[in-house]
């Protein structure tokens, strides 16, 4: 049984009528892609295998395979390579249940930035400013959701950044403000995980799946689902 679903080139693997296997942000994504709309390429796991994880505590045997197979697909069509220092891929991971559940559960944004992949994007986007930026809010969100680092510590340290540098809004702070804070953001990771900020962009992918993963599991989404009636066997 299909358990990655592939959606580019204008060609989706799916419906908007397979909602219980691709969730419904899978599904119209699908569909949005075989309309013709010029939606990102992309990758959908199915709802099962995170059901499957959440009963083991381990991906199904197999998806690692399948995902790096899908994924191959996904850099082709975007010309971009995961982790790539001169090209390279950023990605989303976010949840997409079979019945929505706004803001319930857990999303990744800007993955595969690592201290070579930011200098691409540097060059990419004529802004290292923007690249960095982009990099210390990826530290911030997956040392918050994937490597449980209180998100007040991230929080603190920025205040702090813009006292020092004499600005109120985050949007002021310069390149080299943003360059220390990268550094000083996978410092705060270092001290309460014990470990370095992970820069293999495959590690940070399976990282923020299990996290989404895991979330569908948060009080917040299992308190939604029995106000909502849905039930906790859909998986996400």
């Amino acid at each position: 049984m299909q358990s990655v679903f592939f959606l580019g080139n204008g060609k989706a693997d799916g419906t908007r009528d397979m909602k219980t296997v691709l969730g419904g942000k899978g599904a119209n994504l699908a569909e949005m892609t075989n309309l013709g709309v010029p939606v990102p390429p992309g990758l959908t796991i199915s709802c099962a295998c995170c059901v499957a994880y959440l009963r083991e505590g381990r991906a199904p045997e197999g998806l690692v395979a399948d995902v790096n197979a899908q994924l191959a697909r996904v850099q082709e069509a975007a010309g971009r390579v995961l982790g790539d220092p001169k090209n390279p891929l950023l990605v989303s991971v976010r949840s997409g249940a079979p019945v929505s559940m706004p803001g319930m559960m857990e999303t990744i944004l800007n993955l595969g930035l690592n201290d070579r992949s930011v200098l691409g994007l540097a060059q990419q986007s004529g802004s290292p400013r923007f690249a960095y930026d982009s990099y210390r809010r990826f530290i911030q969100m997956y040392g918050d959701v994937v490597l449980g680092v209180p998100i007040h510590d991230f929080e603190h340290l920025l205040r702090a950044k813009r006292i020092v540098a004499g600005v109120k809004t985050d949007a002021e702070l310069d390149e080299a403000a943003l360059r220390n804070l990268v550094e000083e953001y996978k410092g705060i990771v270092r001290k309460a995980t014990g470990a370095d900020f992970p820069m293999d962009p495959h590690q940070q992918l399976w990282g923020a799946i299990e996290a989404v993963w895991k979330s569908w599991t948060l009080k917040k989404a299992v308190d939604y689902r029995r106000v909502n009636g849905i039930s906790e066997s859909l998986g996400t």
